[in-house]
């Protein structure tokens, strides 16, 4: 049958082959109804049922589905709930100020601005779904063996829904890197807020990260050989890394500024970098521990830190003090790539 853009009559479902039925004043009620700009329609036989999805910016359909299933940004596999835009007419639309949230309404409705934030809360939840669940599936089968297939299997979303929010296990590392850091700093928070003791502080914070990175030290070495490769993006080192590494630097900058610590103005600016590589190394340490519960990184912690808090206290001091401009100029010439 062939039919014409400009005439919406000519997809009548009373059309017989090869006829063109004469046009109708757009007036009449029964007309074709035109689908709204930015939308993409999808019709059915007119019982309530979809036929195959259209593709449409943010809209990822099950390859696998039956007819009638389709996944959006925001939902599992499954049929699109009818939303009111009458039997057979429905439209799915990006939502251009919620990434990777896709909104629905009626063929015939208004924006649905007032539901963005329930959209955007819906968003969260799927992508957070997934990262719990890669994380799970990395403890159980080691982060070399778990494919995103099997991530989104596991999770109960289409393949094309767990690419949408995290491009590849790698954006799924850099998401527990970022939701790492909150959870830290969250630990954190008692000490930050009641200590003054810079040794105290620095205390709580290392342990803190401890806690918070107990649960996934079954994977961890597989996982740090992957993240110790010069040019992986899973480098902490990296460009990719960097917004969980700035996070990370500024709970170290919190211990350093809301302690009573007398230091050295210049060293006052680069310590909580310094103090950031330290804890590098005590996670590399971590790493590889294998007493119960690690506890020798928990010895590692409490005997390194009175010498930190020591040494920083003797910064203070004239006699130091050119030694001190050696370290932090030597550090600032590692640090220019020329």
């Amino acid at each position: 049958m062939t039919t014409s853009a400009a005439d919406p009559a000519a997809d009548e479902p009373g059309a017989g082959p090869g006829v063109r039925p004469p046009r109708r004043p757009a007036a009449q009620p029964d007309a074709a109804r035109a689908p709204r700009a930015g939308h993409e329609p999808r019709t059915g036989s007119g019982d309530g049922t979809a036929d195959e999805p259209t593709s449409t910016p943010g809209f990822t359909a099950d390859a696998g589905g039956a007819p009638g299933s389709a996944v959006g940004p925001d939902s599992g596999p499954g049929s699109v709930p009818d939303d009111g835009g009458g039997p057979g007419v429905r439209t799915v639309t990006a939502d251009p100020t919620a990434t990777g949230i896709v909104a629905e309404s009626g063929a015939g409705g208004k924006g649905d601005l007032g539901e963005e934030k329930p959209r955007r809360a819906r968003g969260e939840q799927t992508r957070q779904l997934i990262l719990e669940t890669a994380l799970r599936l990395f403890r159980e089968r080691g982060y070399t063996e778990t494919t995103m297939r099997a991530i989104a299997k596991e999770a109960g979303v289409a393949v094309g829904n767990a690419y949408y929010y995290f491009d590849s296990k790698e954006h799924l590392i850099q998401g527990f890197y970022d939701r790492n850091q909150a959870a830290h700093r969250a630990a954190a928070g008692d000490v930050l807020a009641t200590e003054r003791d810079f040794a105290g502080r620095l205390r709580g914070v290392l342990h803190a990260g401890i806690d918070v990175n107990q649960p996934y030290h079954s994977f961890a070495a597989t996982f740090f050989k992957t993240a110790a490769e010069p040019s992986s993006p899973l480098s902490p080192f990296s460009r990719e890394s960097s917004p969980a590494r700035e996070a990370a630097i500024t709970i170290f900058r919190d211990v350093v500024e809301g302690s009573s610590a007398k230091l050295d103005p210049e060293l006052r600016k680069e310590l909580p970098e310094l103090l950031w590589l330290g804890w590098m190394g005590v996670v590399l340490f971590w790493v590889y521990d294998r007493s119960p519960d690690q506890r020798r990184t928990r010895r590692l912690i409490d005997g390194v830190v009175p010498l930190v808090d020591r040494l920083v206290g003797l910064s203070r001091l004239r006699v130091l003090r050119p030694a001190l401009r050696q370290i932090l100029a030597l550090l600032d010439m590692i640090r220019r790539d020329d």
